[in-house]
């Protein structure tokens, strides 16, 4: 089936939206006053009432026209395009270090080396005192 002819499964875009906002069935469920399983067949169908609709519309906080007309490829490529933060989207792109992290790894070996001398000196003391 070419992307052309795909149908508008409005369900999948209800489930999608739920699931970005972070909310379970349950949840959505609970403030639809209905049960998971009335939550399941919506998203699970490719059509839905209109009145039925506004109401999940109004829960998830999206308008009817935002359900409608959802793209999964949209969202990626606005959260693509407006995230500049060093986070994950570019994870490693960017990413701009301070400090030369060998140069921790040697300081850090530095100390193990000098607190292990210190520990055989203290070992060696104790043992000439007996």
């Amino acid at each position: 089936m070419s992307t052309l002819t795909k149908p508008n499964h409005i369900g999948r875009k209800i489930s999608r939206i739920r699931e970005l906002r972070d909310m379970k069935q349950e949840a959505l469920a609970q403030a639809l006053g209905t049960n998971q399983q009335a939550i399941s067949a919506i998203e699970n169908s490719e059509t839905i009432d209109e009145e039925k609709l506004k109401a999940i519309a109004e829960v998830l906080g999206v308008s009817v026209e935002g359900i409608k007309n959802f793209s999964e490829e949209a969202v990626l490529n606005i959260i693509g395009n407006t995230y500049t933060d060093n986070g994950i989207v570019n994870a490693g792109l960017n990413y701009n270090c301070s400090f030369n992290p060998l140069d921790k790894v040697i300081e850090l070996y530095e100390r193990l080396v000098l607190a292990e001398k210190e520990k055989v000196e203290y070992l060696e003391k104790i043992l000439k005192g007996k």
